[in-house]
């Protein structure tokens, strides 16, 4: 290596790298000498280089690769949710719900503006409070103590759940598949994920046990409607995935129940009877809207206790007109009876198309939530690039994987909003791709 490093304690050879990467003398993806290297490079103990590495490392400055050393962390793009800037092609990787079907807040609005809320007052509107227990105590073991909590999303919400828990480089189960403002919260923080397989089911039992094993410290689930393969956990393995935590009281569980009120499946908690640390958080981003930035999580009295002091009087809490507005929409007989339809209109639609796609000869399981996880057989980003060419822009399944493995085989598709003339050609229009895609991967074969 060109550069200098210098120091004869850890904290000095931590401070000469970092301002060596800070300078630009060491870039993103540079190598870093092997600890032994380094330690008779600066006539210290090998320790002490391990030491070193080891603060820059927990900084997330540096990442430790195995058998391929130690190398300068770099900035690691997330795809996101949300429309494609710039296109010409029918976006299909939006994963948003239809704007059409959202309530509409402006009768609810005129009731809300009452006194002014000052510093020092409750950070949570006492009548959300009211509606937020009967909620989600209903799918909660009977006579769990639970406190509420109001966050600013469901994001929000798992990342100070995280940050009240864990500390950097400390493992957390992920789903594989997984979805993708998951993947970017663990990532910045610089816990480290462990992916655990999703069926049909949901989350694995064996993947679950392996996680466990492997020494993390929180498990974030999606108990229906799983982001991005559509899986609800059925009453069974729900149950065998409560066993498993049985044996570990004290791992944060986060249930993600971002579907909620849409959702066409009953919800089956992995939180057991008597679990330690857990929360259950729900937004209300899908059927009041992703710019109705808020989430309630109920958790047990200590996580709850560590949440609120995240979320302190006049610094963080949660406009309280907003959680007026959302209490009088959630209240509201008309505003819940549109819901329902949006829901069940979100899965007819899905329906439909996975009924398409069986009949290209591509099987497909509609799922629960906005989207379609469809199967393929080839690469998917092949085909999504035939795709491109008949006009459509669909979103690969690579994008929601953790870690390296094979090249996916499915797509995440938004459809709910396409017309069935407009169906009916995407579907005809994947089955070509797919033919498309499967030939040139002969030819170049």
């Amino acid at each position: 290596m060109s550069v200098d490093i210098e120091g004869r304690s850890a904290a000095e050879i931590a401070e000469s790298l970092r301002t060596l990467i800070e300078r630009g003398k060491l870039r993103p993806g540079d190598a870093l000498p092997p600890v032994r290297a380094l330690a008779e490079q600066l006539g210290v103990n090998r320790n002490t280089a391990v030491s070193a590495y080891r603060q820059l490392t927990n900084a997330g400055v540096v990442v430790t690769l195995g058998r391929g050393g130690t190398r300068v962390a770099g900035a690691s793009a997330v795809a996101q949710e949300g429309f494609a800037a710039d296109t010409a092609l029918r976006d299909l990787a939006t994963g948003n719900p239809d704007a059409a079907r959202i309530p509409d807040p402006s009768d609810a609005l005129i009731g809300i503006a009452r006194r002014p809320v000052l510093y020092g007052e409750p950070v949570i509107d006492p009548g959300l409070e009211r509606s937020a227990q009967e909620w989600m105590s209903a799918d909660l073991p009977p006579g769990t103590p639970m406190r509420i909590t109001v966050t600013s999303g469901a994001a929000d919400a798992v990342e100070r759940l995280l940050a009240q828990a864990l500390t950097r480089d400390d493992a957390v189960a992920l789903e594989d598949p997984c979805f993708l403002t998951s993947i970017h919260t663990v990532r910045v923080a610089g816990y480290r994920p462990v992916p655990v397989p999703v069926d049909d089911e949901g989350m694995t039992v064996e993947g679950l046990r392996s996680a466990l094993e492997q020494g993390v410290r929180a498990v974030i689930c999606t108990p229906r409607a799983q982001n991005p393969t559509g899986a609800s956990l059925s009453e069974r393995r729900a149950a065998d995935l409560r066993a498993v935590l049985a044996e570990h009281p004290y791992v944060l569980v986060i249930e993600d129940d971002h579907y909620s009120l849409l959702s066409r499946r009953p919800h089956h908690s992995l939180i057991g009877d008597g679990h330690r640390r857990w929360a259950l958080v729900r937004s209300v981003s899908k059927f009041l809207g992703p710019d109705m930035c808020l989430a309630v999580t109920a958790s047990d009295p200590e996580t709850a206790e560590r949440l609120a002091m995240r979320l302190t009087p006049g610094t963080t809490w949660v406009s309280h007109l907003l959680q007026r507005l959302v209490h009088a929409l959630i209240t509201d007989p008309d505003v819940r009876e549109r819901i329902e339809r949006a829901g069940s209109h979100y899965a007819a639609r899905n329906a439909r198309f996975a009924e398409l796609l069986t009949a290209e000869g591509l099987p497909t399981n509609p799922g629960d939530g906005l989207s379609v996880w469809v199967p393929l057989g080839a690469p998917a980003r092949a085909v999504s690039e035939q795709l491109m060419r008949r006009g459509w822009l669909a979103r690969p399944g690579d994008e929601f994987a953790l870690g390296d493995r094979a090249p996916s085989q499915r797509l995440r598709l938004t459809v709910h909003e396409l017309p069935d003339a407009d169906l009916d050609k995407l579907a005809a229009d994947i089955g070509a791709s797919v033919r498309a895609a499967t030939a040139q991967s002969r030819i170049a074969g």
